[in-house]
């Protein structure tokens, strides 16, 4: 469940009404002119969420690499191939 703040309140209350409206669920949705446009959450919760991110991506890597899926090649070669367009 989130926490709605319109854009106009947050103009008007600044960041006391985000930590007020983030202290129970540690996130709120910020809407512009009725529409869901930002999520708001803690530094500790993003720097978390991109802690797994990275793990995904070590992981994702790592089965490369055991698979045989990728390519050994020079900085120029790289740079050749990804630019052939």
């Amino acid at each position: 469940m989130h926490k709605y703040i319109t854009a106009n309140d947050l103009k008007t209350k600044g960041v006391s009404l985000i930590e007020e409206e983030t202290s129970e669920y540690g996130e709120a949705v910020i809407t512009v002119r009725g529409k869901a446009k930002y999520i708001v959450i803690s530094v500790e919760r993003y720097n978390e969420l991109r802690e797994y991110e990275l793990d995904a991506a070590i992981k994702e890597s790592r089965k490369a690499i055991e698979d045989g899926d990728y390519i050994k090649e020079s900085v120029e070669e790289h740079v050749k191939r990804i630019t052939r367009g």
